[in-house]
């Protein structure tokens, strides 16, 4: 019991007060009997796109394992082609079932624009701020705009206690108040993949295991891909910080940051479970994406059932 408190009171404070920033540890705690707490707030609805803001240098066959990464969420799925992205995207329908269970209003994401700021218009060493302004150069209604800073980018709090974030920001849309929401996602592969891109690089802490091949075979853009994952589910499910999360506001849990660690059945501390193995790679996934791309994506918090749900 003594060693369950202090694992656990190590992963609580390890979240920002940035809400919704998302860590990725080697810590596996039991989730079966949490609740995340409906605080009344809207859902994202409809169809909203998804742009992506580039910062600093990144090879076009870096940017294609993200935006196929979009694409799949929303890509058919073949019996040839499960577990998808798509199956594990559909866990948050169950979020939006809970609020209106008469109204079958749902989430349909879709790849929008790409910006490329290669410059380094605003250095190297951005603040929350600075993410937000970049953030900006995405659609201001209807939107999600994801913030992707290259591996040579330093932001306020990565690696130190987050691997992304998450939040929203106001605007005025042809004289209306609006809101867009957006997302900011480090590359680790330099500064701290041991702690952003885990189970990709040994951790930089609890026990130790041999990291696994990453799917993708870049183990900062696979890592990338396991936060942006967490910070999507977080992103729909609780976009404006009253929506679904355990906790303070502050530093809430949320779809995905309620199952540390859990990426198929099996899993406990320092060991990510029972994946799925390419016999040709080698590579580690448990789920199948877009034009022939596998990917590892974390368990969601299943509210139908209040545990922890894996694709495999």
């Amino acid at each position: 019991m003594a060693s369950f408190i202090v694992k656990l009171f190590v992963l609580i404070s390890l979240f920002n007060v940035c809400f919704a920033s998302r860590m990725l540890t080697s810590l596996v705690q039991n989730q079966q009997n949490q609740l995340l707490k409906y605080h009344k707030g809207p859902l994202l609805g409809g169809k909203i796109s998804v742009n992506l803001i580039w910062y600093g240098k990144f090879k076009p066959s870096q940017r294609a394992i993200v935006a196929d990464f979009i694409t799949s969420l929303s890509a058919p799925t073949t019996a040839k082609s499960q577990p998808s992205v798509a199956a594990w995207w559909k866990t948050t329908e169950k979020y939006y079932h809970l609020v209106n269970s008469k109204k079958s209003s749902t989430l349909a994401l879709y790849l929008g624009k790409q910006v490329l700021v290669e410059s380094y218009s605003l250095g190297k060493s951005l603040t929350q701020k600075q993410i937000v302004q970049l953030a900006s150069k995405g659609e201001q209604k209807n939107a999600i705009n994801v913030v992707l800073t290259s591996s040579d980018v330093n932001v306020d709090g990565f690696c130190f206690n987050r691997c992304g974030s998450h939040g929203s920001k106001s605007t005025l849309v042809k004289g209306k108040n609006d809101k867009f929401a957006y997302i900011w996602v480090g590359n680790s592969e330099t500064q701290c993949p041991g702690y952003c891109a885990w189970p990709f690089h040994q951790p930089i802490y609890g026990p130790q295991s041999p990291p696994l091949v990453a799917p993708n075979n870049d183990v900062g853009l696979d890592g990338m891909v396991m936060n942006l994952a967490s910070l999507l589910a977080g992103t729909a499910t609780n976009p404006f910080g009253n929506g679904y999360y355990q906790g303070p506001s502050t530093a809430p849990l949320e779809a995905a940051s309620a199952c540390p660690g859990i990426y198929a059945k099996g899993a406990y501390p320092g060991y990510a479970g029972d994946l799925l193995v390419d016999p040709t790679t080698g590579a580690s996934y448990n789920a199948h994406g877009a034009n022939g791309r596998k990917y590892l994506l974390p368990a969601l918090y299943d509210p139908s059932t209040s545990k922890c749900s894996t694709l495999v």
